[in-house]
Formats: C-alpha cells, structure tokens, sequence
C-alpha cells in the first residue's frame, strides 16, 4: 500500500510497480472471518513470549503445506520455528503501540479513486503479485485493486501465503524480471495485462449488474462490522485480564481482643 501511495504522489518517477500481497486499504485490510483467522487473532493476543509469538507468527505468514513439508529430518515449522525464536528474542516482542500504529497505517492508507487513475495514467506497468493462501490480504481485493489498474496491471497468483517472496522466491524473482524487462522494451499496457480483453463499447460497469453492487457493498459492510465487534472484544478481554492481574489481594489481620 505505501508503494501504491509514493507511485501516486510521483507517477513522473516510476518506472514500474510490483506490488507483493497488497490490498486497497481502509477495510478492505480485514482478514477473511472464518475459524482460522479466529483462532490465529486470539493466539497472538494470548501470545507473551517469543515461543508462542513465534508459533502464531508463523501460521499468519506461510502456507499450511509450506510448514509441513520436510527439509531433510524436520518439517520447516520445526526449522522456522527456532529462527522466528531467535529473531524475536534478540528484537524483542512488539510494543502495544508499534502494533496500534501497524494498524492504524493499514486502516488510513486506503486507495482513493483519484490516486488509482494518477496510476492508471502514469504510463508505467504494474504487477500485482499475490499468495492465494494469504490470510492477512485477501486475494480477492488484490484481484479488485488490479481490476481497477486496468489496462496496465496484470495480476500474477501462486500457491503460498503473506510472504509468498519466501514461500515461492524463484516464481517470484521471475514475474518481476518480467515486469522489468516488460518496462524496458515500453510494452504496451494492452500486451502486458492478462485480464480478459472486453468488447468494444462495454464498459467495466456494464459488466456488472445493480443488484451484485449493491450486495457487495453490504456484504462488505456486515463484514467490517463483524470485524469490528470482534476487535472490540478482544481489546476488552485483554484489558480486562490485565486490569485483574495488577489486583492485589488485601490480606486482612485478625482484630486483637480489647
């Protein structure tokens, strides 16, 4: 997201965007509402030390088959795991404010139509390259925001999750070389997206009709405010507990006889 806001603040300067796992911003940062995000939410509030950090950590950043095939005698969860221990450990666990401001970021740095056409219009290409196992960045608004990059973008998925550079590192490197190359040889933006071509006279509009606007549009909503109710009660929970753990209890002599 802050590579789409600097290529919207200066199109003038770029040459290329290559955007890893991004979203549109605003709510469009909500993890999807199911099970699994449920329970990775509730670990990493719970989480206090880096060993349990580092297990939610984990199951937030890769994929499931990612973690469970063996390199050699151990699975990767079992090699990362003690890399993501070590790390921490040395950094130290982040601070309530670090992870406010983290938030914060996501929330406010929301793609407005404007700043999409300033990208649209700045006569380099775009890439939007996005692991279809992410559970922080739906794949779905990446897809959206590459839909409304058109004609420059194209939209490249591999199996992996948030950080797919990792999970999926030559696949990776090879999409931005193409986006490089692509850049260098001035290709068209029509030759370089791979959307389906639309007929002449239709517009995106047409193609979508008044009743799927609007259900998305609640569907979004009731999404955000699910989302919202939850983080309302995991905030609650959290202060709460540690609103009884600074409690003392008073320890209350025995009256002496008069």
């Amino acid at each position: 997201m802050i590579a789409c806001k600097m290529a919207a603040l200066v199109p003038d300067r770029i040459l290329s965007l290559a955007l890893l796992n991004v979203t549109g911003g605003g709510f469009e940062c909500c993890p999807k509402l199911d099970r699994k995000t449920l329970s990775i939410a509730i670990r990493f509030l719970k989480a206090k030390t880096p060993e349990q950090r580092a297990a939610v950590d984990l199951d937030t950043h890769y994929s499931e088959e990612y973690l469970e095939e063996f390199v050699g005698s151990d699975t990767r969860r079992v090699i990362l795991y003690q890399e993501y221990v070590k790390g921490i450990t040395a950094s130290g666990m982040q601070s309530n404010h670090g992870f406010e401001g983290q938030i914060n970021a996501c929330w406010r740095h929301k793609m407005t139509r404007a700043e999409i056409d300033l990208i649209r219009s700045g006569g380099f290409l775009v890439s939007a390259i996005h692991g279809r196992q992410d559970v922080i960045a739906q794949i779905n608004h990446a897809r959206r925001l590459a839909e409304k990059l058109q004609p420059v973008a194209r939209m490249v998925e591999f199996h992996g999750g948030h950080l797919v550079t990792h999970e999926r590192t030559e696949e990776v490197n090879q999409a931005l070389l193409e986006l490089i190359k692509a850049s260098e040889m001035k290709m068209s933006p029509h030759d370089w997206n791979n959307f389906p071509k639309k007929r002449s006279g239709v517009t995106e509009a047409s193609n979508r009709t008044t009743v799927e606007r609007e259900t998305n549009i609640i569907i979004a909503k009731i999404h955000l405010f699910l989302v919202y109710l939850i983080s309302l009660f995991m905030t609650a929970f959290k202060y709460g507990r540690s609103s009884l753990q600074r409690l003392k209890p008073v320890r209350v002599g025995a009256s002496s006889p008069k």
